[in-house]
C-alpha cells in the first residue's frame, strides 16, 4: 500500500487512475452541507445545492466565479443529473418531488406522489438511455427542518422509483433498503448500483452499495453487497469509462474496480458528500464535501452517463 497525504494506494491499477503530484484544490466554501454536483458541458460550469441554506450554486470554469442561481424558494435540492435533452432533473425536499428545469428556465414537477401518497424526500437521481428516471426516496428531508421541512412519511418504506416520462407512470422498483441514497447505471446499464445509508439513522446499521441486475422490463434482480464502506457510509457516486467506481465516502473519495475490489482512495479534509466528473475532457472530479466543493484533475475520463 502506498499512502500520501492526498491518496491511498490498495491497488496497482489505482496508479493509472490518478497522478501522485496532483493536488485537490479547493474551489469554494461557506456552505452548510454541500450536495447534488452536476457539470454543464454547454455553459462549462459546476452547479451544486447547499441544502441547509436551501440555495443552489453556480461556478464558472472560466472566470471562477460563484453566484446563486435559484435559492430560497423552499426547494431544499439534493441529487442532480442531467437528461439527455442536456435539462437538468433534480430532487427536492421541500417540495418532496422530482423536477426538471427546461431549456427556458420553467421548472416542470415530474414526480410528488406514488399510489396517492407524498415521497419521502427524493435524495439521488440517475437518468436511462431510454429517457426512464430512476431515483432513491430516503426520509432525510423530512425528519427535521434542517433540510427541508419535517414531516410525517406517508409511503411507510423508503425505496428506489422509476419514472417514464413519457407517459408519467411510476413504478416501485425496491422493497428491502433502510435508506436508499445514491445510485448509478454500470456503463452497459445492466447493472443498477445503489448505497443504502441506513446506518447513519438506524441501528441495522448498513453502509453499502448493492447491484441489481436489471431486467428487460426495468424489474431489478440480485442486489448483492458489491463493497462495504470503510468510513462512514457512501452516499453519492460516478462512474469512469472503465466502469471503475468513484464513491463519497467520510475520509474522501473511494474508488472501487467494477469486480469490487477497492483501489484507492483521495483524501478530501471534509466528509464527502457527492462527485461528478466534468471540465472540457470529463477528467475533472468535482467533489461535493461538508462546507466545500473541491476539484481533482485526473487521468481518467468520467463515463457520459447522465
Amino acid at each position: 500500500m502506498t499512502r500520501t497525504d492526498t491518496y491511498e494506494i490498495r491497488d496497482d491499477r489505482f496508479k493509472r487512475s490518478i497522478k501522485l503530484d496532483e493536488p485537490v484544490e479547493r474551489l469554494w466554501t461557506g456552505g452548510k452541507w454541500t450536495e447534488g454536483p452536476v457539470y454543464s458541458a454547454a455553459f462549462r460550469c459546476l452547479i451544486w445545492s447547499d441544502i441547509p441554506n436551501d440555495r443552489r450554486l453556480r461556478w464558472d470554469e472560466l472566470t471562477g466565479a460563484v453566484g446563486d442561481i435559484r435559492s430560497g424558494l423552499g426547494c431544499y435540492t439534493n441529487g442532480s443529473t442531467l437528461d439527455r435533452q442536456g435539462r437538468i432533473v433534480a430532487c427536492e425536499h421541500g417540495t418532496r418531488s422530482v423536477t426538471r428545469i427546461e431549456h427556458d428556465g420553467s421548472v416542470t414537477t415530474l414526480a410528488s406522489h406514488f399510489d396517492g401518497k407524498r415521497f419521502n424526500s427524493p435524495n439521488d437521481v440517475v437518468v436511462r438511455s431510454d429517457d426512464t428516471i430512476w431515483f432513491s426516496d430516503p426520509a432525510y428531508g423530512i425528519e427535521s427542518d434542517y433540510e427541508g421541512f419535517q414531516a410525517e412519511p406517508e409511503l411507510g418504506g423508503e425505496h428506489v422509483y422509476r419514472l417514464d416520462p413519457a407517459t408519467g407512470d411510476i413504478t416501485q422498483v425496491t422493497s428491502d433498503f433502510a435508506s436508499p441514497n445514491g445510485l448509478a447505471f454500470s456503463l452497459d446499464e445492466r447493472i443498477l448500483y445503489i448505497a443504502d445509508s441506513g446506518g447513519t439513522r438506524y441501528a441495522s446499521g448498513e453502509h453499502h452499495i448493492r447491484a441489481f441486475s436489471v431486467n428487460s422490463d426495468g424489474s431489478l434482480a440480485g442486489g448483492d453487497v458489491f463493497a462495504e464502506c470503510e468510513a462512514g457510509a457512501f452516499d453519492g457516486f460516478r462512474l469512469d469509462t472503465q466502469g471503475r467506481i468513484w464513491t463519497s465516502a467520510k475520509d474522501g473519495v473511494h474508488c472501487y474496480h467494477p469486480d469490487g475490489t477497492l483501489l484507492g482512495k483521495i483524501f478530501v479534509p471534509e466528509e464527502v458528500s457527492n462527485v461528478c466528473f466534468g471540465g472540457p475532457k470529463r477528467n475533472r472530479l468535482f467533489i461535493t464535501a461538508s462546507t466545500s466543493v473541491y476539484a481533482v484533475l485526473l487521468p481518467t475520463t468520467g463515463a457520459l452517463l447522465l
